[in-house]
């Protein structure tokens, strides 16, 4: 099939019904060309609980109406119990939200708009399920874009990264907890908003507590992890991500595990490449739609003779909380494990990375604040999120320093630590970051990678440690692409706290370590481009009036009396009304992350969100809180949802949970 370069005439459905055989009723959001009922074309579906009315208008303004013009009906579905659509949600990626998405495809082949054929495409939740979906194996799923995603929902999501509990567990979970709470728009769903609006309030889960009692790798995180069986994914895999997002090591393994993926990784934090930071940005829609075209339409243009792996590699630069362009240059692979070489450093008893190595005999025990120069996880709302200067944080880590490299040096890849060691606890963590160390001692962090020891052999049956006895461990850091200039050095630090990104320990550990090596993936200086990205393109941005403008801090407080530090996180994305349907919308998150540098026991978690809607004398407003802390033995949650609508309480909810500590 030919495909014409021809720009088509779009129609807009705001609110296309998709009722489920149970008779929940999905709102989608429908750009198509207007004569596709004459001349069916290939559906493009992205299916997602943000809200398209508002949530994710911005990038669905940008992306779905450029792929209506050239063909698609791209179509925006908002899952059950949010947005639009009625129903309420259970999880995220649950069981019910899998069952839909099988319905929501079969009834979109079904349009007599719809050529029968369907890709998905989805960043973050949308890349998730549509890696989940494609291993159902749906026969009308061709092909999929999957963006910010992992193959592995225990070890590489926001809940647990090497067995350690991240903190983003209470983050995002109360992210979830205030974006679900938002009623529909009484402009669409009519007179029922309030009614759906209580049910979901209701039945929403405080997710954070959900997660928290799978501490293991268990038969829940199996679930939708597609690692678990590669085969199942038929359809055609383009798999994206970015160095600056959280979710580095999918496009990698996609590559590796699914024959004929292709993976490419920008410089990017979680953002579609069109319109991401840190630049520069690519013509990611000119890519995904040759990909659409290749494996929707059958337009042979050679989409799969395409570099099985393209990555940005970055020049290093000095440390900042926030780049707004990295410089650097697109290098490829035609097969992953490519052409890196692992070269040995070892660790010395002097300090040293890559000398004779030998005995070590060094401990670690790392003040409980180590870690506040790591960033946010996954960087995503704008703010000052990128890991700082590292040197404070090298200061109370043990560090190993090469000497000044002889020539530049290209790391490609996943480092990999390995480690002998002995802990005087049964439970212990440990963070090893890869640096570079400027001539002037400042210190940027290139990649990282956390352990809980009590899962060095297995995630899904951890054991404690014996104190005193000596253990191994091999840690692989999260893959990255990264030159460390001529005459500029490399070091390892390692520590055994790492706040806020981890819960702490539930005791104050030493470490001693005996031994250790990095292995260093290598590869062949770039000498240039290797690959060449069409420029940016993207449709007429979303249209609205800001009511408030958008503003981010991060501050820590040490206070010198009690010796509590606490990292204070301001997020106010601001207030805005939709110029076409009139709908205002805003946001503000609060996070107080809170611990002494001697007491474990100490850390505090704190979250509350305000959450906006509203359109002339209708104003609605709901505010969610939650907070964590642990003891010895338990951690302890609590939560509260209230609603309002203008001034009166409509709706109020507390809940609160204790859950043993499993070798964490």
């Amino acid at each position: 099939m030919e495909h014409s370069n021809a720009l088509r005439e779009i129609i807009e459905e705001p609110d296309l019904g998709i009722t489920l055989s149970d008779g929940c009723r999905l709102s989608a959001r429908v750009w198509r060309p207007a004569d596709a009922e004459d001349a069916p074309v290939p559906v493009i579906l992205e299916y997602l609980p943000y809200r398209k009315r508002d949530g994710t208008a911005a990038r669905d303004s940008l992306t779905h109406p450029w792929f209506a013009k050239r063909g698609y009906a791209a179509v925006r579905v908002d899952m059950r119990g949010n947005g639009d659509s009625q129903g309420v949600m259970e999880d995220e990626y649950a069981a019910q939200e899998q069952a839909d998405g099988l319905e929501v495809l079969r009834a979109l082949a079904a349009q007599p708009w719809c050529d029968g054929n369907i890709g998905m495409i989805g960043i973050s939740w949308g890349g998730f399920n549509s890696l989940q979906m494609a291993a159902l194996e749906p026969p009308e799923l061709k092909a999929i874009i999957t963006l910010c995603s992992t193959v592995d929902r225990f070890a590489d999501d926001i809940h647990y990264k090497g067995g350690c509990l991240l903190n983003e567990n209470l983050g995002w979970g109360s992210t979830m907890w205030a974006y679900s709470s938002r009623p529909p728009d009484p402009a669409l769903v009519g007179d029922d908003w309030k009614r759906m609006w209580l049910q979901r309030l209701e039945a929403e889960p405080f997710l954070t507590s959900t997660w928290l009692r799978h501490q293991r790798r268990d038969a829940y995180w199996e679930h939708g992890s597609v690692c678990e069986d590669y085969s199942r994914l038929k359809a055609k895999v383009l798999a994206v991500g970015g160095w600056g997002d959280a979710y580095k090591n999918a496009v990698p393994q996609l590559v590796q595990n699914v024959p004929g993926t292709k993976g490419i990784v920008g410089p990017w934090i979680h953002k579609y490449p069109h319109f991401a930071v840190p630049e520069p940005r690519i013509g990611f829609l000119q890519e995904a739609l040759r990909w659409w075209d290749r494996w929707l339409k059958g337009v042979e243009n050679g989409a799969e003779d395409d570099p099985a792996y393209s990555m940005y590699l970055m020049d290093g630069l000095r440390p900042a909380t926030w780049y707004t362009e990295r410089p650097g240059r697109w290098i490829t692979e035609d097969a992953w494990p490519g052409s890196p070489e692992m070269r040995e450093m070892k660790l010395g008893g002097d300090g040293s990375l890559g000398g004779a190595g030998g005995e070590l005999g060094l401990p670690v025990a790392s003040p409980q604040t180590c870690g506040m120069a790591a960033g946010e996880y996954c960087a995503i709302w704008l703010g000052p999120e990128m890991p700082g200067d590292q040197r404070g944080d090298d200061a109370m880590s043990v560090c190993f320093t090469s000497d000044p490299l002889e020539a530049a040096t290209d790391v490609v890849g996943a480092p990999v630590i390995r480690l002998r060691l002995r802990s005087d606890k049964p439970q212990g963590q440990i963070a090893v970051r890869l640096n570079h160390l400027h001539p002037d001692g400042a210190s940027s962090r290139i990649t990282y990678g956390v352990l809980n020891l009590s899962h060095r052999e297995s995630h899904a049956d951890p054991a404690a440690l014996t104190p005193g006895e000596p253990v191994e461990i091999t840690l692989p850091l999260d893959h990255i692409a990264y030159r460390v200039p001529e005459g500029h050095r490399i070091r390892v630090a390692i520590s055994n706290a790492y706040w806020p990104l981890l819960w702490p320990a539930p005791e104050a550990a030493e470490l001693t370590l005996l031994e250790g090596a990095l292995d260093l993936p290598v590869r062949a200086t770039a000498e240039g481009e290797e690959r060449a990205f069409p420029p940016p393109e993207a449709e007429t941005p979303w249209q609205t009036e800001t009511l408030r403008e958008p503003q981010n801090s991060r501050r820590v407080v040490t206070d010198m009396g009690s010796g509590l530090v606490t990292l204070e996180i301001m997020d106010d994305f601001g207030r805005r009304r939709d110029s076409d349907h009139g709908l205002e919308s805003g946001s503000v998150a609060r996070e107080w992350w809170v611990i002494h540098p001697d007491d474990p026991l100490s850390a505090r978690g704190r979250t509350h969100w305000t959450e906006e809607s509203g359109r002339g004398d209708w104003q609605v407003r709901t505010e969610t809180f939650a907070e964590m802390w642990s003891d010895a033995t338990h951690f302890h949650l609590t939560g509260r949802v209230e609603a309002w609508a203008g001034e009166e309480l409509v709706y109020a909810r507390d809940v609160e949970d204790r859950i043993p500590r499993d070798h964490l």
